[in-house]
């Protein structure tokens, strides 16, 4: 580990000397200046980790040199120093970006530990940042093509107001993704975002889920419990799958959003609160309000803001952009040294279908950068691993080569259900629904194609 380097900056040879003999001996690099036009001079040459910088020197004062410093090196912790420090000049060192002040004569006690916090702080904020560049980096909507262009500012505009949301798009597009960037480009950010999939909990628990409950009011319930809502409060409550919502849920949900009151399970005290509502479906809710399915007052209630996320079908000229994103995450994240994809491999992905989406590209590229060991990742890489066994590209099939009309309808078939399958995560209920047929007719069917779930890794 490389050593930390101190900048010890004033006109007091003796207090130099000093301060260089005991930073060095705890280890650090030391560097010293005479006056500020000399500091500046350094820092302009070589990084320096801390400044320790006195405020009454010849030249060009303390309070300046720390204008000027903060100007070329902003993330450098600064900590003043003075023989005639009062408060208002140490506010106005702290407003001016110092990290501490002070005064002589000077503790070295006192100097080291005020030092090593300084750089320990900064230490934090590095790690911090860097944290949140990781987090932006896979949280970002990636891709230059026309509709990604047309989505970011679609978000961008839909974020400034508190305006319901509805995000509508295949399954494995982003819609989680683009309901978080909602929440963080939104004045709301600094509050919680709070998710809630409807799909996932059971309908006899999602009151209590997004309500709460009191204790008692039901069987099980044997302590207070804060629901969705109340956890949301001045953020955001993103009900993902809301087309799955049963519709004795939906009303009550449709009240909350017109009132923003509810009451917990089992309690009769009214709560108050101020949510903004972003929801998500791989439904047509057009259809299932024509159906019956969904409330259709509930549909327009959320129907304020639409945003429909784009297949990755309608924006090939977007993965070459993708994988590289992933390469570099999947190799951040692992350990592992980036890969290339050769120009028949991407020729591979541009042709495929991609009925799973982003998710299903996220996965392949997770299974190439884990089962490859080459740096260069060709045709028989992808044939070795089979990953679009059983998922050709529309654009490929060619139901007219068949000889017989039986044998054009099964390839037919065999690619709709696979499709249907990967859109609905490979779940065979849901899949049974959306296409409209007994769950027991399609655990045939798959079996009769001998249709496979990609394996997961």
């Amino acid at each position: 580990m490389s050593k930390k380097t101190i900048l010890i900056v004033d006109d007091e040879e003796g207090i130099r000397d000093t301060l260089s003999g005991i930073f060095e001996d705890e280890g650090y690099e030391v560097l010293t200046a005479k006056s500020g036009e000399e500091a500046l001079e350094i820092i302009n040459e070589q990084a320096a980790d801390l400044a320790l910088l006195d405020i009454w020197m010849p030249g060009i004062d303390g309070i300046e040199t720390l204008t000027q410093i903060k100007s070329i090196a902003p993330n450098m912790p600064v900590i003043m120093i003075s023989g005639h420090g009062n408060i208002d000049l140490a506010v106005n060192a702290t407003r001016l970006g110092a990290y501490d002040f002070l005064e002589k004569p000077l503790s070295l006690d006192k100097v080291l530990i005020v030092a090593k916090r300084a750089l320990e702080s900064r230490k934090l904020q590095e790690e911090n940042r860097q944290l949140k560049i990781n987090i932006e980096r896979k949280s970002s909507l990636i891709g230059n093509s026309s509709v990604m262009v047309q989505l970011r500012q679609q978000i961008e505009l839909a974020a400034q107001s508190s305006s319901r949301v509805l995000i509508l798009g295949e399954s494995g597009t982003g819609k989680e993704l683009a309901a978080k960037l909602l929440h963080e480009k939104s004045p709301r950010a600094s509050e919680s975002f709070v998710e809630v999939n409807c799909a996932a909990i059971p309908q006899e628990l999602i009151e209590s889920e997004l309500f709460g409950h009191e204790k008692g009011s039901f069987t099980g319930a044997a302590e207070r419990k804060t629901g969705k809502f109340e956890l949301a409060d001045r953020g955001t409550l993103f009900l993902d799958e809301i087309g799955d919502m049963t519709l004795s849920t939906q009303a009550k949900v449709l009240r909350v959003i017109e009132t923003q009151v509810f009451q917990r399970v089992g309690g009769n005290k009214s709560i108050k609160v101020d949510v903004r509502i972003v929801a998500a479906t791989n439904k047509n809710l057009t259809e299932e309000v024509k159906a019956g399915n969904f409330r259709e007052d509930l549909f327009f209630r959320l129907n304020v803001i639409p945003i429909s996320l784009p297949p990755l079908r309608e924006r090939r000229e977007d993965l070459p952009m993708l994988i590289e994103h992933f390469i570099s995450m999947f190799s951040s994240e692992y350990g592992l040294k980036p890969k290339t994809l050769n120009p028949d491999v991407l020729k591979i992905f541009k042709d495929h279908d991609w009925p799973g989406n982003i998710r299903e590209l996220k996965n392949i590229v997770e299974r190439l950068m884990i089962m490859i060991p080459s740096s260069a990742i060709d045709k028989s890489s992808i044939e070795g691993l089979a990953l679009f066994k059983g998922q050709q590209a529309t654009q490929e099939s060619d139901y007219f080569s068949s000889t017989t009309l039986r044998d054009a309808r099964d390839a037919f078939e065999k690619e709709f259900l696979i499709r249907k399958l990967a859109e609905n995560n490979w779940n065979v209920s849901k899949t049974a629904e959306a296409i409209e047929i007994e769950r027991s007719n399609l655990h045939k069917k798959i079996k009769a194609f001998d249709i496979m779930e990609p394996k997961e890794l």
